[in-house]
């Protein structure tokens, strides 16, 4: 008999599928927030580096992010060639990106934020003098040159002695006589032979 009553009931009309009932009103619908604008790291970059400022030279690296990576933007430099983006772990929990290195869509409509104060360094570099004194050269004091003054300059001057001296003989005189002598030598010891 109870199965004859669960056939009853399974065969009857009103065991087929019950629709659900339809809204009679507006449905909302719903819709995503949007994200807001993005950057994403190029392609091209292996990574890049995220700073706490925008300046590579005045604000250290607080961390990177590797190609394809993307991170929301939030405001751009001044110039224009810094992106803000939200960054967790960082100081205040954003970062600069330059802009080169990543795509974003939308630029124009970053506000222009300002740069923060840049850090100061933590350590104050000091030298040592103790340190210091180990390189410098000495210097081996040498002593400048006196000025001794040149000795008297003795002009030559030339006298003639021809007519103060007559008495000396000429000396063409006793060349003509050494030469004539010597040839007569020569003339004499050829003769011999």
């Amino acid at each position: 008999m109870l199965v004859g009553i669960l056939g009853l009931i399974l065969s009857s009309p009103s065991s087929q599928a019950v629709q659900a009932q339809q809204p009679t009103g507006s449905v909302p619908t719903v819709t995503g927030t949007p994200s807001g604008a993005r950057v994403t790291v190029n392609a091209d970059q292996e990574f890049v580096n995220v700073r706490s400022g925008p300046s590579s030279y005045f604000y250290p690296r607080v961390g990177i992010l590797v190609s394809g990576q993307s991170a929301p933007a939030l405001g751009r430099s001044p110039g224009g060639d810094w992106i803000q983006i939200s960054y967790v772990g960082a100081p205040g929990n954003v970062g600069w990106i330059y802009a080169p290195n990543v795509s974003l869509l939308a630029q124009n409509y970053l506000p222009v934020v300002d740069a923060p104060p840049t850090p100061t360094p933590l350590v104050t570099p000091t030298i040592d003098p103790t340190l210091a004194a180990a390189f410098i050269i000495p210097e081996t004091p040498t002593r400048l040159p006196t000025f001794t003054p040149p000795a008297p300059l003795a002009i030559p001057t030339f006298v003639d002695e021809s007519a103060s001296n007559t008495s000396r003989v000429p000396m063409g005189l006793v060349i003509f006589g050494l030469g004539f002598s010597g040839l007569l030598g020569a003339l004499i010891s050829m003769t011999r032979r």
